[in-house]
């Protein structure tokens, strides 16, 4: 499943415009990323009000299978964490595009979300392996 309405990274993160929070984004991880990591047991986050660089490590989620780096999508401040999801990881593999979502960011370049793969491109991506 990979919904037409959001954009993505090649490293399997999905982003929401808008987020709940204002002038944000929505950030988790595809259902295609949860499925190859398995059941999900912890979930580290950034902290709140922090500053996150495009492409870098901002956490980290670790299954029965792996310990997989979460990266950020686009630069901005981090506006709100999903704590559900840290005290209930499992919840990500049940529930990835909604109840399973990690992180809001506040982007310091709105225009850059425009810049992420679109549905058909990460598809495509995905399906070639």
């Amino acid at each position: 499943m990979i919904p037409e309405d959001l954009k993505y990274t090649a490293e399997h993160e999905w982003v929401r415009t808008p987020g709940e929070s204002e002038a944000s984004v929505r950030i988790g991880i595809t259902d295609y990323a949860q499925d190859q990591l398995g059941d999900i047991v912890y979930l580290q986050l950034p902290d709140e009000g922090s500053e996150v660089e495009a492409g870098s490590s901002i956490g980290e989620l670790e299954s029965t299978k792996s310990v997989s780096e979460l990266y950020a999508p686009i630069q901005g401040t981090v506006v709100k964490t999903n704590a559900a999801a840290e005290q209930s990881p499992e919840v990500i593999n049940s529930d990835p595009y909604g109840a399973g979502w990690l992180i809001e960011i506040r982007p310091s370049d709105p225009p850059a979300v425009d810049g992420l793969l679109d549905a058909a491109t990460y598809r495509s991506q995905v399906e070639s392996g």
